[in-house]
């Protein structure tokens, strides 16, 4: 199978990268921006994978790896890259521009490169999407993750929509919602209230980015009749 992973080189990106790795008849791609230190290392103990320099600020470096999917000869993509902050501010105190830019940023570099690789699966009349969410969207959502969510809950309905469209063509779209991780994006939160979230979790501990990786792996093998389902990760914190 031919992979191609967002963002994923560091965090939860780093983590499915290597799990999808591990199976040596895979050929990944991951993206890159700034872990240019930790692509090279995955790429020297994986042979079977290569990395992309992309900055998704960059509407021209995310045009031009759009035109290069279609010589990758895509399976799958996965869409996990994210730039911004998880926890900033109240809604009131959040300027709208700080929307704009994360719709800009994260939603339209994960439209350019779906986009593309939908075509790529249609002419082969297969292929699978899967988009990392959050559990957050299930749950009540952290005070001052405004924009976060705002991202999240729009590309939420975009599986739908791809799901729906591209089921004839033998292509799924799925996503997982993971509950809270450690990464570097919420490195910065306060330990009491890692500890709170620690303490409120069915199973007494923090999810793990190689737990969300070994989901994605199982929706990367799942069969086509599993389409349009978001796998919420939380240790049944909340059951629907």
């Amino acid at each position: 199978m031919r992979v191609l992973i967002t963002g994923g080189a560091s965090g939860l990106g780093e983590s499915i990268t290597r799990r999808i790795a591990r199976e040596p008849l895979n050929t990944v791609y991951f993206t890159y921006n700034e872990s240019e230190a930790s692509a090279k290392r995955i790429e020297s103990e994986f042979p079977n994978v290569s990395s992309c320099k992309c900055d998704f600020k960059n509407k021209a470096e995310t045009d031009a790896l759009s035109e290069r999917l279609g010589g990758f000869d895509l399976d799958a993509i996965i869409n996990n890259a994210y730039s911004g902050g998880f926890i900033n501010a109240h809604f009131h105190k959040t300027s709208t521009s700080d929307f704009l830019t994360d719709f800009t940023n994260n939603i339209m570099p994960t439209v350019t490169l779906t986009q593309s690789a939908i075509k790529c699966f249609r002419k082969k009349k297969q292929g699978k999407i899967i988009t990392v969410l959050t559990a957050a969207l299930i749950n009540k959502p952290p005070i001052g993750s405004s924009v976060y969510i705002a991202t999240k809950a729009y590309l939420q309905q975009l599986t739908k929509i791809w799901a729906v469209e591209n089921a004839k063509f033998n292509i799924t779209s799925n996503s997982v919602s993971p509950a809270f991780m450690r990464t570097a994006m919420t490195s910065h939160m306060d330990e009491r209230v890692v500890e709170q979230i620690m303490e409120n979790s069915p199973l007494g501990k923090l999810l793990t980015t190689e737990e969300v990786a070994e989901s994605i792996f199982l929706l990367l093998n799942a069969p086509a009749q599993i389409n349009g389902v978001n796998l919420i990760i939380n240790g049944a914190a909340n059951v629907l």
